[in-house]
């Protein structure tokens, strides 16, 4: 049985950097291992063809914000999880590398309401943590929202004012129609548990949710279970 050796071990006899700078290089996604690129520096080379890609830096990589659409039923953490190369959305994938690096130290930006699917935002990047951090209670979440029942009459025009029921203050949020059993929610930073709160204020319950929208970045038709990258030209 042959003797297999780290890839990042194998780099260094290559092309004589340092461990630090091959480790650099592979976690970068500039070497391949029999034309593959392999991101992880412990990767066991057999005798196969390990080659540095043209242009390779040893720049750290660059932080990311990931958009996933989380599928109902999964937490912020079993959805970060989930996010893997594989499950990059083909039709956003262009021009990128789905690089292990871009899925370590995640943070969770603006949890879903409880049982909601849709958007999900993590980043890595400090600034958009900071800025989505601060702008939280001025950002607006828009929800689809499925319900049953009969809304109370006037029920529409109190959820857009807001007011008082049982005790809770119910803030004033953007409701409309999209169909006659989906409604449309924008609010700013709900706290957890409130458009089940909104709906049964007005005699409705609620079947499902999805967020489509953060502040001015949407999820678009990105597939339930898939993930992009937020492009540079989005902005929160």
């Amino acid at each position: 049985m042959s003797e297999t050796t780290r890839l990042s071990k194998c780099l260094i006899a290559l092309i004589g950097c340092s461990r630090r700078e091959a480790e650099l290089y592979i976690g970068g996604g500039w070497v391949t291992v029999d034309g593959q690129v392999i991101d992880e520096p412990q990767f066991q080379v057999d005798g196969q063809t390990v080659a540095l890609l043209p242009g390779a830096t040893t720049e750290p990589l660059e932080a990311v914000t990931l958009l996933l659409h989380q599928e109902a039923g999964q937490d912020s953490q079993s959805g970060c999880l989930s996010m893997t190369a594989e499950t990059l959305s083909e039709a956003h994938a262009a021009g990128r590398r789905a690089l292990r690096g871009h899925f370590a130290r995640l943070t969770c930006l603006a949890e879903l309401q409880p049982g909601a699917s849709g958007l999900q935002v993590y980043s890595q990047d400090w600034r958009t943590v900071r800025k989505v951090t601060v702008d939280l209670n001025r950002l607006e979440q828009e929800y689809v929202v499925e319900v049953s029942g009969q809304i109370i009459q006037h029920g529409l025009e109190r959820l857009n004012r807001g007011f008082n029921w049982k005790g809770h203050e119910l803030p004033k949020i953007k409701a409309s129609w999209q169909n006659e059993t989906r409604l449309r929610m924008v609010l700013k930073n709900p706290a957890s548990g409130l458009i089940d709160l909104l709906c049964r204020s007005v005699g409705l319950q609620v079947v499902s949710m999805r967020r489509i929208r953060v502040g001015g970045v949407s999820m678009s038709k990105l597939p339930a279970g898939q993930w992009r990258y937020l492009d540079s030209k989005e902005k929160f």
